[in-house]
């Protein structure tokens, strides 16, 4: 052997026989294709535990290796990123498949960085859905701007857990700061400037607000004493509004029979009187009404509540509101949209995603506050070994938030509104929107189509609906060809009974040629033999 290590030597300390032979690294002189620890030991030579401690950090990556890797591992994201249109947008799997390459067991010692990276690019991109995909029209889109990928990178190289002020000055003053930006680019009034917090999901958002509905009825006696023996409580809202909304309820000890889902009205938004009915009818069975959530761009169809009216109703009754505009709020950046949102002041919660439609990278759920001490009174813990002893007045956003532990989510939205400024954004959102027009319109005079709900923002949904056809099964099928096909992704909803295709645009480097192939690809499969 070329150079042999120092610390190889016969100094009588135990023999390690066990270790199974290893990958070679190039990156060492003496350790070759043929040589490992068990090899040494089977060839006469004693390895003391210096040695395999040695050999052991010789292989592993270490951090003066980071900028390589990273440099790596950019140029790979960069070319798929390029490659995208070329990738059908949902992999052509099966379940199970992935599993069955992956090793059942860990690895006992350090595996070659260049091997790893090499599975990694032969094992997982093919087998992923690829989100960033220009012609994902599925679901909402979670995005991933280059800038805000880029901020990720950082805040991962600092690996900050920015629970409390003091374990993060900069991560929490920056969010501060950034929340209220988007506060004022949102149109949102003065009165929310003091409270905003980032969430991880509108999930966990909602969860919070409904937790502190709950406690805002129950005057803070539910984390007290429990919920037994205390009055039963009613959510109220509509029939649109997102499974989240239940998760909430359940999670929070209400119970799903006490949502009660208020009909809506021709234009698929919350009727106020209904709502003022039930409440009343609530009250008079002994009930106790705690609070009402709003939807703006409901996922299913896109629908919108009229806020001004439903959130009136809860002032007049002393309730606790939340509105999830969690995909739709983005677009109220664009001053032409914050009609759809009028009463919006009124609102004791609101949450939005900037990773659905803003270009953030997911998770970034941004939870606007009226008044953040009925939220902190509710979720927070302030233990000795928590507390920050030299500063008397400091912002703890564990305090606000479920989670202990939290990530630097602030720096991408800095980034974020720094490359591309609100400018930039708006006229993305606004080609989306009139994209999503131009598409249904086109759809809509394909042989056989239904425009079922007409666009709400950029979502529209559609069926297929020939004459004397059973237009579920049909709609169905089309679907299945789309995706199977694999040039678009779109998914479906339900809506009156009818299985419905819907097809939202959001995705950031999305361009109008994209949307045109979409319609493109509808009526080539359409066109095609079930």
């Amino acid at each position: 052997m070329d150079s042999e290590p120092s610390s190889l030597r016969n100094t009588g300390s135990c023999r390690i026989t066990w270790l199974a032979p290893t990958t070679a690294n190039t990156r060492s002189p003496w350790l070759t294709s043929s040589t490992s620890v068990r090899t040494l030991v089977q060839i006469g030579l004693t390895v003391d535990s210096d040695l395999r401690f040695s050999w052991f950090n010789h292989i592993a990556m270490k951090y003066e290796e980071l900028p390589e890797w990273s440099a790596r591992a950019a140029e790979w994201a960069a070319e798929y990123h390029a490659s995208l249109r070329d990738r059908p947008v949902r992999p052509n799997v099966k379940p199970g498949d992935v599993a069955s390459r992956l090793p059942t067991s860990p690895p006992q010692q350090p595996e070659d960085l260049q091997q790893i990276f090499d599975d990694f690019v032969e094992l997982i991109p093919d087998a992923m859905t690829h989100w960033q995909h220009p012609r994902f029209f599925a679901y909402f889109s979670s995005n991933a701007a280059a800038a805000s990928m880029l901020a990720e990178q950082l805040a991962n190289a600092i690996s900050a857990q920015c629970m409390l002020w003091q374990t993060s000055p900069a991560a929490t003053e920056m969010e501060t700061v950034v929340v209220d930006w988007l506060r004022q680019a949102l149109g949102l009034p003065e009165v929310f400037s003091c409270g905003g917090v980032i969430q991880d999901t509108a999930t966990t958002a909602t969860l919070s607000a409904v937790l502190t509905m709950r406690e805002h009825a129950l005057s803070w006696q539910g984390i007290e004493q429990g919920l037994a023996g205390q009055p039963v409580l009613r959510i109220y809202a509509s029939e649109q509004t997102h499974s989240s909304i239940d998760k909430a309820v359940r999670l929070a000890g209400i119970g799903q029979q006490n949502l009660v889902k208020i009909k809506t009205d021709a234009n698929w938004s919350m009727c106020a009187t209904s709502l003022e009915e039930a409440i009343e009818s609530d009250k008079a069975a002994g009930l106790l009404p705690a609070g009402v959530i709003g939807c703006i761009g409901g996922t299913s169809i896109g629908a919108s509540d009229r806020l001004d009216e439903i959130l009136e109703v809860a002032q007049r009754h002393g309730m606790y509101s939340h509105v999830d505009a969690a995909w739709a709020g983005s677009a109220m950046i664009c001053p032409e949209f914050r009609s759809i949102w009028n009463g919006i002041e009124r609102a004791d919660s609101i949450v939005f995603n900037p990773h659905k439609w803003l270009g953030a990278n997911f998770d970034c759920s941004v939870q606007f506050l009226r008044e953040p001490q009925h939220q902190i009174r509710t979720l927070a813990i302030k233990p000795d070994y928590l507390q920050t002893l030299e500063q008397d007045h400091v912002v703890n956003y564990s305090e606000w938030c479920i989670p202990l532990g939290r990530r630097f989510r602030a720096l991408k939205l800095w980034f974020l509104m720094r490359a591309y400024g609100l400018e930039g954004l708006q006229q993305r959102i606004r080609n989306h929107v009139a994209w999503a027009g131009e598409a249904a319109a086109a759809i809509g005079e394909l042989d056989g189509f239904e425009i079922v709900t007409p666009p709400m923002f950029s979502l529209f949904t559609f069926r297929y609906a020939p004459p004397g056809c059973d237009a579920n099964e049909l709609t169905r099928q089309l679907i299945e060809r789309i995706n199977r096909d694999g040039r678009i992704y779109l998914t479906q909803t339900t809506y009156n009974g009818q299985f419905l295709i819907r097809l939202t645009i959001g995705q950031f480097e999305t361009t109008k040629a994209d949307v045109d192939l979409a319609v493109e690809v509808i009526r080539e499969l359409a066109s095609e033999p079930g």
